[in-house]
């Protein structure tokens, strides 16, 4: 179903790791698109990365290519962003979204959203 809760967000030094985690629903984790979206104050909810459930594909947003890692690990029921290289501009409050027919970098095509866990990168 559509309850999202994300955790693993916290405090790290720039170039340091943090790996967050989305748990989900069942059926959620085995029907839906899974997004990992970011928000700084004032600022717009922007895509980060996807993945999707039916072929594996994942897709990034450019500043985080290479740096970030979404998966999936069925037995739990989550979704994973690990987040190494980290970066200030990093800094957010980390949303998991899950989007129920296409996988999209676009906040209109997820439907579900958890309530947020904050990454914190100092410099």
């Amino acid at each position: 179903q559509g309850q999202l809760v994300e955790s693993g967000g916290g405090l790290v030094q720039a170039g340091g790791s943090l790996r967050l985690s989305c748990a989900a629903s069942e059926r959620t984790f085995r029907t839906y698109n899974m997004g990992w979206f970011r928000q700084a104050p004032g600022k717009e909810r922007d895509f980060v990365a996807a993945i999707s459930w039916r072929n594996g594909l994942t897709i990034y947003e450019d500043s985080v290519k290479g740096r970030f890692a979404i998966s999936r690990d069925n037995a739990k029921n989550t979704v994973n962003l690990q987040m190494n290289s980290l970066k200030p501009e990093d800094t957010a409050a980390y949303y998991c979204a899950a989007a129920p027919n296409f996988l999209s970098r676009s906040r209109s095509e997820y439907t579900y959203w958890g309530q947020g866990t904050q990454v914190t990168v100092s410099s």
